[in-house]
């Protein structure tokens, strides 16, 4: 459950040294260039961990003294915010400074409409968000963000310096004393339980089905059409759209930020589809080879024309494929771009199953290995999916540009239902036919 965030922005220059890797308990003394401005920023905390930031805001205020830089705070949703409110949790942090914002992801997902730092210009920020991707947070690849603590982002907010240790360093208070803050405890859960906050779903008329209208032209949203169901046989010579190399996230696959307007409107965050992602083939990201016309191109745009051309396509992948958000885009865009399937050493747990959800097949190798067996320009058949079952592996037919072929196995964790899914195209397809 998410909490408060709070956004801190300190002006004056400082010269870094040093730290590459910051103590999740501690983020001091943190690298970069001379003369770099550097803004710590943006704190999403557990309830506890908003109480603790409570408490050193409330040492601040006993102190006489305010928060030296912008502090931003954001509820991660309605029940957070009415729980803080009503526990007066915000009032302390709202007093030094901070203000609240909508009850919201924000700026943990890239909605972060910046306008202190031009995008380009080197920065530092300050997150107790849970990810730190490059770029993640204000869509600027040169902002460095660091994950700590919520009260130690309230401690550097009210220090106004990244190099402040509340464990060593001291404060002045209002009448010119030094004091230090004591370090903050709180309770687990709220003594008086979660308050639910105000009711904002609205029903839908009970008399009647309602009818939802889209414009065809808008570029933000769009109907969405049944995914076509699996044929009854075999997959033939597929291409592979692209062999990633190394790491892949959700943010990988598809992007947030400035993306996230398109969330709405399948086909056109269909746009950023693995850009992130990085080529074996050449180590660049959004270029790969169309097999067809020989052309190097992006990952969307490629995918796109073998779609059009009704060829079938896979993506192969690293370990851990698909970590980060939860992001149902991330399984969605393939899908719709005409993948059939994903092929990884292993998955992220949440991405495998959201896959599957899409009717896409979530395939990982028996062997890790056999990843290096695979080129960029082979063409992969699935065989076995007449007879799929729990535990099964089904084969993969790779046939080399030399006209040479091997045959590998591969391991899937689809249960009945699951392999249900598979046949009817998606789940949501499945689930229609059972109505």
């Amino acid at each position: 459950m998410h909490g408060p965030q709070a956004l801190a922005r300190t002006t004056p220059p400082i010269s870094l040294r040093g730290l590459s890797k910051p103590s999740r308990a501690m983020v001091a003394r943190i690298c970069s260039e001379p003369g770099v401005m550097v803004k710590p920023a943006l704190a999403l905390m557990p309830l506890l961990r908003a109480c603790r930031a409570t408490l050193a805001a409330r040492q601040a205020l006993n102190k006489g003294i305010k928060a030296k830089a912008g502090f931003t705070i954001t509820p991660g949703s309605e029940q957070i915010r009415a729980t803080i409110a009503r526990d007066g949790l915000d009032k302390p942090l709202k007093e030094i400074g901070g203000v609240v914002l909508a009850n919201a992801c924000g700026p943990c997902i890239g909605q972060w409409n910046r306008q202190d730092m031009p995008k380009g210009q080197a920065n530092t920020i300050v997150t107790s968000y849970n990810r730190n991707f490059t770029g993640r947070n204000d869509a600027n690849p040169e902002t460095h963000a660091f994950v700590t603590s919520p009260e130690l982002v309230t401690a550097l907010t009210i220090a106004g310096r990244l190099d402040f240790n509340p464990m060593t360093d001291s404060l002045t208070a209002a009448d010119g004393s030094k004091f230090k803050l004591e370090p903050p405890t709180s309770d687990e859960l709220p003594s008086r339980g979660f308050d639910a906050g105000e009711e904002t779903y609205q029903a839908p008329p009970k008399d009647q089905r309602p009818s939802v209208e889209v414009d065809p032209s808008s570029k933000r949203l769009q109907l969405l059409t049944p995914f076509d169901k699996w044929n009854g046989g075999d997959l033939d010579e597929m291409f592979v759209l692209i062999k990633v190399q190394g790491k892949c996230t959700t943010d990988h696959i598809s992007a947030a930020g400035p993306w996230l307007k398109f969330r709405g409107h399948l086909d056109n965050i269909s746009n950023n589809m693995l850009i992130g992602a990085v080529n074996s083939e050449n180590g660049e990201k959004n270029t790969v080879r169309n097999h067809m016309t020989g052309e190097y191109g992006g990952v969307p745009d490629t995918a796109r024309h073998y779609k059009a051309q009704g060829k079938n396509w896979v993506a192969i992948g690293d370990d851990n494929y698909g970590e980060g958000s939860s992001r149902e885009h991330a399984a969605l865009e393939p899908r719709h771009l005409g993948a059939r399937a994903i092929i990884v050493k292993s998955f992220a747990r949440i991405h495998e199953t959201n896959l599957k959800k899409q009717g896409l097949l979530a395939l990982t190798f028996q062997e890790p290995s056999d990843y290096d067996r695979i080129c960029p320009d082979d063409l992969i058949s699935i065989r076995g999916l007449k007879d799929m079952a729990p535990g099964k592996p089904l084969q993969c037919v790779v046939r080399h540009s030399n006209g040479q072929e091997e045959t590998l196995q591969l391991n899937h964790t689809f249960n009945d239902l699951q392999i249900n899914w598979f046949r009817a195209g998606s789940a949501l397809n499945f689930m229609k036919l059972k109505q």
